[in-house]
């Protein structure tokens, strides 16, 4: 009896504990949501009927990898899951665990299992730290049921962990938190008197509180977090009111408000302004309002995808390496995110800057677009049409086709549509100047009065 009560005492110590610690914790983590109906955002995987909601709401959730930018909801996922499980949650960080550590955990997952037939969820943050050889040591116990594994990472989990890893757990990724998710949770840890600042009197203007939920990138913490440190270093008024504005919200973020709504004038006028300068090579200007974008925490897909079009649209064959640069920009920072992206998508947006311009491409599709849509769409010449499949001879197909590369230059003259056509006008700059001339002397070998192939007899095969 005498064990009993001691042990009651350890416990209520325990709880009193973690409520000063809880206390003195940033606003982040006192607003964590402790169940699901709280968690804000992630509809895509959490909706109603969704495989994830259904698994936790049956307690029945195999080993999962949560992958997402910072301040999106990893961690706090885990503890939800954690929350409405009958399982025991063990918590450990790969930044400052080590495999005798991770051994600890793992074979006390199993004494538990094997003693008490009890699950034990192990949450491992920031997985991606884990070397080859810790996240080997993961395979047995997962394999076994021993443990459910929930690995919180920022980095893309098919890069950063090994095969084994993943072919063992579902990879969930989560998405930057919505402007209204990141508002919703400010409004509720203002008014919030037990973990919030409820029990403060707070007069939050609503651009202030729209500012940060802009500006945050989508990053619940960073917002919280702002919000607090805005409201505790503000001088409350004669009345006792702490007025959370506009200015002090850019303090606290260390901010400054940019006039660029995504959905208005000014994100439309600051893309054209941005593609015009690249259209225009001016690398500087097209930096400057590559910059704004960025400051303005628009979608580094926007950017790499407005100059992929620009390096097919202004650019074209007078470079043809520019879509290919502006590509792998593209490709790169879907990989490593934001704030590094900045730096592939400066210099793809450099490089079209640069580059010779040619619309050349960009008008010849166009036109050909134009006459499909408004003139008769001409029939494909037999001697063009497919003659791979069974029967396809007898009907003619293919008969009298000259195969290019079997003449001099890997060139026969031939007409490729019934009628005429001409949209192609290369340029003389840059590559497209070579082009020029190629096509030039493949239209002299040309003549124009032979508009049937049968006539094309005098073609010498070498």
């Amino acid at each position: 009896m005498k064990k009993a009560s001691q042990n009651n005492s350890e416990d209520l110590f325990t709880v009193k504990r973690q409520k000063e610690l809880l206390a003195t914790s940033p606003l982040s983590a006192r607003m964590r949501p402790g169940t699901l109906k709280e968690y804000a955002g992630q509809k895509h995987i959490l909706g109603e009927g969704k495989l994830l909601n259904r698994a936790i709401a049956a307690d029945r959730i195999s080993s999962l990898i949560l992958y997402g930018p910072p301040g999106c909801g990893k961690t706090t996922l885990a503890h939800c899951i954690s929350s409405q499980s009958q399982a025991v949650f063990e918590k450990v960080n790969a930044v400052s665990s080590n495999v005798e550590e991770l051994r600890k955990v793992l074979l006390s997952g199993r004494h538990r299992r094997m003693n008490s037939g009890n699950k034990t969820i192990l949450f491992i943050d920031e997985i991606h730290r884990f070397n080859k050889a810790q996240q080997d040591v993961l395979m047995p116990d997962l394999e076994d049921g021993s443990v459910v594994l929930i690995g919180a990472t920022v980095f893309n989990p098919f890069f950063s962990l090994v095969s084994p890893l993943l072919s063992r757990s579902l990879v969930f990724e989560l998405q930057a938190l919505q402007t209204e998710d990141i508002l919703s949770l400010l409004k509720r840890a203002l008014k919030d008197k037990e973990r919030g600042l409820g029990m403060l009197k707070i007069k939050a203007s609503p651009k202030a509180l729209n500012f940060l939920a802009d500006i945050c990138d989508g990053d619940a913490r960073k917002a919280l977090n702002a919000l607090e440190i805005g409201c505790l270093t503000t001088t409350k008024n004669k009345q006792g009111v702490i007025n959370f504005s506009l200015k002090v919200a850019q303090e606290s973020i260390q901010k400054k408000q940019v006039n660029y709504d995504q959905a208005g004038d000014a994100h439309y006028d600051t893309a054209s302004a941005f593609i015009k300068s690249m259209r225009g090579s001016d690398p500087d200007a097209a930096l400057y309002w590559m910059a704004k974008m960025i400051y303005a925490g628009e979608d580094h897909r926007f950017i790499a995808r407005r100059i992929c079009i620009c390096a097919a649209e202004d650019v074209g064959n007078a470079d043809p390496r520019a879509i290919t640069v502006a590509n792998a920009a593209y490709q790169i920072t879907e990989f490593i995110g934001m704030p590094e992206a900045r730096i592939p998508l400066a210099q793809a947006a450099v490089y079209v800057a640069c580059a010779p311009k040619s619309n050349a491409v960009y008008l010849g599709i166009d036109k050909a677009l134009s006459d499909v849509k408004n003139k008769r769409i001409q029939e494909v010449p037999t001697y063009l049409k497919d003659a791979s499949y069974s029967g396809a001879k007898k009907m003619g197909h293919g008969q009298g086709y000259r195969y290019s590369h079997d003449y001099k230059d890997h060139y026969v003259a031939q007409d490729y549509t019934p009628k005429g056509v001409d949209y192609y006008h290369p340029t003389d700059l840059g590559f497209e100047k070579e082009m020029k001339q190629r096509l030039a002397k493949i239209r002299q070998n040309s003549t124009k009065e032979k508009k049937n192939p049968q006539n094309f007899g005098k073609a010498q095969k070498y």
